[in-house]
C-alpha cells in the first residue's frame, strides 16, 4: 500500500490556513460537526476559492482526495 501523497497539514497550507497542529485542532473543534447533508465544499466556512479547490480535488479524484476526505470524516465527528 502507498502512503498517501499529502497530509493534512499540507492540505491546510495548500488552503492557506495555519497548518500546525493546534490550529488544525481549533479549526476542526470549531466547524465541527458538519451537518450530515451537507458536503464538505459546501459548508459555509470555505470561501469560493477553496470550495471549488476541495470539490474539484474529490470530482477528479486527484492527489489531494484522500487528504480531503480525511478532512471531512474529522469535521463531521
Amino acid at each position: 500500500m502507498e502512503n498517501p501523497i499529502h497530509d493534512l497539514p499540507s492540505l491546510f497550507k495548500q488552503l492557506g490556513l495555519a497548518a500546525d497542529q493546534a490550529s488544525i485542532d481549533a479549526f476542526i473543534s470549531q466547524h465541527s460537526p458538519l451537518p450530515p447533508e451537507c458536503k464538505l465544499a459546501d459548508a459555509p466556512f470555505w470561501d469560493k476559492a477553496h470550495a471549488a479547490f476541495l470539490r474539484e480535488e474529490i470530482l477528479d479524484d486527484a492527489d489531494w482526495a484522500e487528504v480531503v476526505d480525511q478532512l471531512n470524516l474529522l469535521l463531521r465527528g
